[in-house]
């Protein structure tokens, strides 16, 4: 009776004379607890830094020849990074075809006006030094999570990388991404999902006019770490009284109903636990504004996940309704931006440039 007891507490099952270890085996989306590893396959990214015997002055001349060779041409106009963009193909825009998107960095949240007075919340984003590096086509794309899909091989698959780098700072490995790109080295690395027809070739640099005022785009980012916290702050929870008997226990949860028949925690109970660090999509967001001397565009509302300064991902929205109904630059913008000022303002938005209010002689 006692090895049986025992035998099941271990999870163990006898055959005969032999004992079997029964494992159980969960899915991957039992647990939703952010990743904080990269995954197996990922490059390792940065060398390690050894202490050389440089002097203070040799140090601070090789940090100031990597910052004036390898700054953000967005922001440095006079960069040694330079690319010719290749040609475009022939391949016409269809409302089913889906382009390539943008890495940005979320810069602040700024107000704007309507000509009729009403006033909107928008938040900046600056696509800073994006570029092409590579393009998969569908028979060679694998994704690192297979989507169960009927047709999987139906599009491909393109690498951007944003923010140029110094290329001493980074491994061999992480190096040879860019080998046959003809750009250097980049910080972020993003794949975007597009069709054959929207495919661009290495070297093709991605900027705001890739995108058009009055279009509407999804914007994807990781929230706000905010680390172990309680049920007050990660759920809004009221709290306990702060006299009156309760003895330490202001902030917590209090009881969860765990006793009776069931004996048990029921899944999605709000408790204690890790807070943001969590992939959020914002669709159906509109380019109020667009400014083509910093690449800067101010995309609706102030919702959009992550904290200042944090990396996001826009694209072509995937919303039915608001999907573009005109032609955009397919499958990227080639040319010289229009020179109007260095701001696009969409034609609802009120223009600061211009006069507010006229007087006419009577």
């Amino acid at each position: 009776m006692m090895r049986s007891v025992i035998n099941q507490f271990l999870g163990l099952r006898l055959s005969g004379n032999c004992s079997v270890l029964v494992t159980q085996v969960r899915d991957k989306g039992h647990l939703s607890r952010p990743r904080l590893r990269n995954p197996q396959w990922f490059l390792r990214k940065e060398i390690t830094k050894y202490n050389d015997l440089m002097t203070a002055e040799n140090k601070q001349f090789v940090n100031e020849v990597g910052t004036n060779n390898f700054g953000v041409p967005a922001v440095i106009k006079d960069s040694l990074v330079k690319t010719e963009a290749p040609t475009a193909n022939e391949a016409v825009w269809t409302p089913n075809l889906r382009r390539c998107g943008v890495i940005a960095r979320k810069i602040g949240q700024y107000p704007l006006w309507l000509k009729n007075g009403e006033r909107i919340r928008t938040t900046l984003l600056q696509i800073a030094d994006n570029h092409v590096i590579k393009y998969i086509p569908p028979e060679e794309y694998l994704p690192a999570q297979v989507p169960k899909v009927a047709n999987l091989h139906k599009r491909g698959c393109i690498l951007v990388g944003s923010e140029t780098t110094n290329p001493a700072l980074l491994t061999k490995e992480y190096a040879g991404i860019f080998r046959n790109s003809g750009v250097l080295p980049k910080k972020n690395l993003a794949r975007f999902i597009v069709s054959p027809e929207a495919q661009l070739a290495p070297g093709t640099p991605l900027t705001v006019n890739h995108f058009r005022i009055g279009d509407f785009v999804d914007v994807r980012g990781k929230t706000v770490d905010h680390g172990f916290q309680g049920v007050v702050k990660r759920h809004g929870f009221k709290g306990m009284p702060a006299s009156h008997g309760v003895t330490k226990t202001h902030r917590r949860a209090g009881n969860i109903g765990g006793g009776g028949e069931k004996g048990r925690v029921w899944p999605g109970t709000k408790m204690p636990g890790h807070m943001g660090n969590r992939w959020r999509i914002i669709k159906g967001l509109r380019v109020w504004r667009i400014n083509t001397k910093y690449n800067v565009m101010w995309v609706q509302g102030s919702s959009v996940a992550g904290p200042t300064g944090g990396l996001v991902y826009i694209y072509d929205t995937i919303l039915p309704f608001r999907k573009n109904k005109e032609a955009p630059p397919f499958p990227t913008f080639y040319g010289e931006p229009q020179q109007d000022g260095d701001d696009l303002w969409y034609e609802q938005l009120h223009n600061f440039k211009s006069e507010s209010i006229t007087y006419e002689n009577e």
